[in-house]
């Protein structure tokens, strides 16, 4: 949906077509977008140029066949943003296992503050923008990088971030080598006077990275790395820092946001920044002023005195990272509703899930989200729910 605005914000004439009514589609009508509910080959007229799809819709999807009979060009998603990215002087494209909404939310906000008007894509949606994301008119574009299906393969980065690698998408990849040599290839898509942003202290990205001809920022929480946190400070979800590049101190920060995964985030943001020549007041007023992203630790309000948040870890290292956080919150009791995401990765990832799933005082589970898979391997949360003492599974 974000890709159809972007789109029509170009001059480009776009219709469409969803599965059902959601708040999506009537958000792209609002801006003049005409939306099909079904997908039916009708919707497919000989007048169309080119047709986009997500990774989800086949081959075997009527309005995909349509379009082959008439000889209209099929592209995956990732190829349309790719081929807007090569318009772009300035492409940064944020990558990793982990943190890329986060991260690119971070970005945005400093390149706004450095009146670089970005064109923004998000993962997630972002307060700043009221969407996840933003058609700009500076030469800059801001890019959310997934790997699965190799999909950040097809972008064009002149700044390409590693945020870290961890294995993920076994659906797909064969294993962690698979994931790593994908990242590698990531990498060396950015030109010869590119830059490359990459995660010290993490040994799988450092291994990916090894030979890489390119100009390396790397980043981290001690000086081994050239962008890293000094003076840090917490307090309570707030912390503060000196962020320090090559020795010499290039600004202080106020983070809005809990956790030390976030102080990483936020000097992978900054690394970037300086790839792009940005000054060290955007970056510290760009900083200020992120409260974060939709679905990552978002405040939703308090109900009978708890707090509530919402997050949308769906990988157990996302789920430590949001658990560490939560620890230093110091609250009484913590209650996790957790729906696991893809029936492929529960299993490949499931003894580093219950390891995180014990440490909450209370658990529910709701039934594994199939996306876009289907149960062949007949797992279900019930499992998780037999080897964590006191969690409750709810089929329904």
């Amino acid at each position: 949906s974000s890709l159809a605005e972007v789109l029509k914000g170009m001059g480009i004439s776009v219709v469409g077509s969803d599965m059902n009514e959601n708040p999506n589609v009537v958000s792209l009508r609002a801006h003049g977008i005409h939306v099909h509910v079904g997908h039916d080959a009708a919707n497919i007229t000989d007048d169309i140029e080119f047709v986009v799809r997500t990774a989800a819709v086949h081959d075997d999807n009527p309005e995909i066949i349509r379009a082959h009979e008439l000889g209209i060009p099929v592209f995956e998603r990732t190829q349309a943003w790719g081929a807007i990215s090569k318009g772009y002087s300035n492409a940064l494209c944020i990558s990793g296992t982990h943190g890329k909404t986060t991260t690119t939310s971070m970005c945005t906000h400093i390149l706004m503050a450095a009146d670089r008007d970005p064109t923004v894509m998000i993962g997630g949606t972002l307060p700043l923008l009221n969407a996840g994301h933003r058609v700009g008119r500076g030469n800059t574009i801001i890019m959310e990088a997934c790997e699965y299906y190799n999909s950040f393969l097809s972008f064009h980065p002149t700044v390409a971030v590693i945020l870290n690698i961890e294995a993920d998408h076994l659906d797909f990849f064969k294993d962690l080598a698979d994931v790593q040599h994908s990242f590698r290839e990531f990498a060396l898509r950015t030109p010869e006077d590119g830059c490359v942003v990459a995660n010290a202290e993490d040994a799988n990205t450092m291994e990916a990275l090894r030979g890489v001809p390119r100009r390396i920022i790397t980043f981290g929480l001690t000086d081994k790395a050239d962008v890293y946190a000094e003076n840090i400070q917490f307090v309570g979800a707030n912390s503060s820092f000196d962020i320090m590049y090559k020795g010499r101190k290039f600004t202080d920060v106020t983070l809005h946001v809990p956790g030390m995964h976030n102080v990483k985030n936020a000097l992978a943001a900054t690394a970037a920044s300086i790839c792009l020549g940005i000054r060290p007041n955007a970056v510290k007023y760009g900083l200020a002023g992120f409260n974060g992203a939709g679905r990552r630790f978002e405040f939703k309000g308090k109900y009978n005195g708890a707090d509530v948040y919402d997050d949308y870890a769906h990988h157990p290292g996302e789920l430590k990272a949001l658990l560490d956080t939560v620890e230093t919150l110091n609250y009484k009791r913590s209650i996790v509703v957790f729906q696991p995401h893809t029936y492929s990765r529960t299993a490949a990832l499931f003894d580093d899930f219950v390891t995180q799933l014990k440490r909450p005082d209370v658990l529910f589970l709701a039934e594994i989200y199939a996306a876009r898979e289907k149960n062949t391997i007949g797992i279900s949360s019930a499992d998780l729910a037999a080897k964590i003492d006191g969690a409750r599974f709810f089929p329904t």
